[in-house]
């Protein structure tokens, strides 16, 4: 057996063990463990140990409707967010929606799993966007079929909380800039997020980080200018509560204005 093949199986039977170990701590029951860590998964992730873009993967940070996300550590002992879209169980009919019109995905098949890599592939692409036009979000690190390697946000205690969950202390502050990020993705990533909510954001040393970009469409998607106005609706719903009152129709004609 040459050396390379036999760390492979040291790296296959280490994520075993690391998968009943986590399995165990977080106390899922048998059908929900299938659902997370189904064959083809449990594939991928193996590809990805032997590749070296991460070591190991240890507590669960989120369980969203679509997937689940995890803290990975690589094998420089850097911590990172790794989020596994669920095969069997995710809402494919509302993914369906956001991917087709989307002219980055014409080619693709309709098929649950195409659907569902095809979307993990689009929130990778919308995230490098991000990233590109200097809008606060995970860095979007390595992907392969459902599974999506991020910056990890958040400090060795805990990952950042979500927006929900957080007693903020500028409403102001925070309300504008998340404004001006709908406004700079529209403007300069040709982006529009399509599901920003206080469920959408983490807040990170009392700044806010965008997540959950799978559904994030281009401008020219057809549903782009209904997404939009929604992203609006949601931030100006939301802080009503501090106190603040915004024209969302106003807002929403700056935004798409031209300059």
């Amino acid at each position: 057996m040459s050396s390379e093949k036999f760390l492979d199986e040291r790296r296959l039977k280490k994520l075993d063990k690391q998968l009943e170990t986590l399995i165990s701590r977080i106390g899922v029951d048998r059908k929900t463990e299938a659902e997370i860590f189904d064959k083809s998964t449990l594939k991928s992730l193996e590809k990805l140990i032997s590749d070296r873009i991460i070591d190991t993967l240890d507590f669960p940070i989120s369980t969203g409707k679509e997937g689940n996300v995890f803290l990975g550590i690589t094998p420089k002992k850097k911590p990172v967010a790794v989020k596994i879209y669920r095969i069997s169980t995710a809402t494919f009919k509302n993914m369906t929606s956001y991917i087709m019109g989307d002219p980055r995905f014409k080619s693709i098949h309709k098929t649950r799993i195409d659907i569902i890599y095809a979307w993990t592939k689009k929130e990778f692409k919308n995230l490098q966007r991000l990233k590109e036009s200097g809008i606060r979000a995970p860095k979007p690190i390595f992907f392969l079929n459902n599974v999506l390697i991020m910056e990890y946000i958040g400090d060795k205690k805990r990952a950042a909380p979500l927006l929900k969950d957080v007693k903020i202390e500028d409403p102001r502050k925070l309300f504008d800039t998340l404004l001006y990020f709908i406004s700079k993705m529209y403007k300069k990533a040709n982006l529009v997020h399509g599901d920003i909510s206080a469920y959408n954001v983490l807040i990170y040393r009392k700044k806010p980080y965008l997540i959950d970009l799978g559904q994030g469409v281009l401008s020219e998607h057809p549903n782009a200018m209904d997404f939009l106005k929604r992203d609006i609706h949601n931030i100006v719903s939301y802080f009503k509560k501090f106190g603040i009152r915004a024209d969302e129709n106003k807002i929403f004609e700056k935004i798409i204005k031209k300059s």
